[in-house]
């Protein structure tokens, strides 16, 4: 394990200001495994809803903010796929494009930090209870975070290989590992009632595996079935992966 990297902890916008355990424990996580984590304050949106809705022009000023905040690290690392794909494929500066191209290079997911760069293949952490994996899409399909089960390829999930030796945490195999729940940003705005139905039967898989929570790597995603479990009266909870891997003491 590489030991007193200094890096960057970008925190997402529904994170920061719905969820900020989450960040909490992002950078609790990243202490116990021996990194320098620094959180700059200037930091917002990375653009991704506007580019998501076909505004991608209008980013420009997230684009150049993200640069001031978090160039000179050696790593910037966040508990979101989707916000980690958005950068590694969007983040663009006229003035400063060689810098930019760099800092792509650079931004990654959590797990994938803790897997590929710490080289850390499991956390002694404590957690008894039953879990479901959501394998949110960004982070499958774009970051490689798990293997696509329409393919014909073995299968891997970096956010199950530390998952797995969690003691007292039962990981089941779900029936369908790859599912979206229907979050998809603004397209539960835009497509209400196709998104809720995607959540509920994303949700009924977990239920039928009789878990306690359902854990992921994006918020976004455990927001929305939150959401519908609350509406359901449901006593299964969401916790975000960072929370779990985060139970070991250092």
């Amino acid at each position: 394990m590489k030991k007193n990297m200094k890096i960057g902890l970008f925190i997402p916008c529904y994170v920061d200001q719905f969820y900020p355990k989450v960040g909490i424990a992002t950078y609790e996580l990243l202490q116990k495994l021996g990194c320098e984590v620094h959180f700059p304050m200037g930091q917002t949106c990375c653009g991704q809803p506007m580019a998501n809705s076909g505004y991608q022009y209008l980013t420009k000023g997230c684009d150049a903010n993200f640069i001031a905040n978090f160039a000179g690290f050696d790593y910037i690392v966040c508990p979101s796929g989707s916000c980690v794909l958005h950068v590694k494929d969007h983040l663009h500066d006229d003035k400063q494009e060689e810098l930019a191209a760099e800092m792509r290079k650079k931004v990654f997911e959590l797990t994938e930090f803790i897997t590929d760069i710490l080289k850390v293949d499991h956390i002694n952490g404590n957690f008894p209870f039953r879990v479901g994996m959501h394998a949110s899409c960004h982070g499958q399909r774009g970051l490689k975070l798990s293997q696509m089960t329409e393919l014909n390829a073995p299968f891997f999930s970096k956010p199950e290989q530390l998952l797995s030796k969690i003691n007292g945490l039962d990981l089941v195999s779900l029936s369908r590992k790859d599912e979206c729940c229907g979050f998809g940003g603004t397209f539960c705005v835009t497509e209400e009632a196709v998104s809720v139905k995607m959540g509920q039967d994303r949700i009924k898989d977990h239920e039928n595996h009789h878990v306690d929570y359902i854990t992921g790597g994006d918020m976004s995603c455990l927001m929305h079935l939150e959401g519908i479990l609350k509406r359901q009266k449901s006593s299964i909870k969401t916790i975000h992966i960072a929370e779990i891997l985060n139970s070991f003491e250092n």
